[in-house]
Formats: C-alpha cells, structure tokens, sequence
C-alpha cells in the first residue's frame, strides 16, 4: 500500500465546540464555515435547526440537505416535497428554496455560500445572512 502526504489542511471539529448562530433558515452550528477560509476549504457545512425557512436563493452555489432529524416539507420553485430522517435534497443554484416544520439537517454548500450570495424572490436583492 502507498502512502502519500498531503500538505492540505486537515479540520476536525465537534458541533458542540462550534459556534452556533441565527439564520434565515433557524439556528445552525457552523462545523465548517466563514471562520475556516484561510483553511483552504471548498465548501461549508452546518448542522441546522430548521424552524421554518423563508424562501430565497443563491445564484453562484449549490446546497445539499440531509436531514437527520424531524419531518417536514421543502419547497423546491414552487414545488412542495415532503422530507423526513434520511431524506436528502439536491438544490442547484438559481433554485428558490425554503422549508417548513422542525427538521434538524446538515446543510454543505458548494462552494462556500458568501453573504452576498443570498437572494429573496420578492426583493431581487442581496441580503446579508446565510444557512
């Protein structure tokens, strides 16, 4: 077997050591995030407490959902899908996404989903804030 060495940084770190916040979507753990950047890291990811998510979207990333706790719906372009444990949901850029019900998900965003990055259909305008 051939080992190699990478000079990429590694990252661990538990979501009761990471800082924990308010989002559009509820609260949400940041286990990898903005405070990682000089860490050379392609996405985000964090663990949410969604509460109810008003819709908005994102036109440079993508977000993965995989909830891990909880029953709910998300509503994909107008289009609502019911989630629960186990579900994972795909959402491209450009998609208008929200969520109702109380659903604990880990959310990746690829890449890394800037502040400036956020969009609310009604508005058509950036809005600070993010999952």
């Amino acid at each position: 077997m051939k080992t190699t060495t990478s000079t990429a940084p590694v990252l661990v770190r538990h979501e009761d050591d990471s800082p924990k916040e308010r989002s559009t979507c509820g609260w949400r753990h940041l286990l990898v995030s903005r405070q990682d950047k000089d860490k050379g890291v392609a996405a985000w990811a964090h663990a949410v407490d969604i509460d109810g998510a008003r819709e908005h979207y994102h036109k440079r990333s993508t977000e993965l959902y995989y909830v891990l706790e909880g029953e709910g719906t998300v509503m994909l372009d107008g289009v609502e899908h019911a989630v629960r444990k186990g579900s994972m949901v795909h959402i491209p850029q450009g998609v208008v996404h929200g969520a109702k019900g109380r659903v604990r998900v880990l959310v990746v965003g690829i890449p890394d989903i800037a502040d400036d990055d956020l969009f609310f259909p009604e508005s058509k305008e950036s809005n600070a804030g993010k999952k």
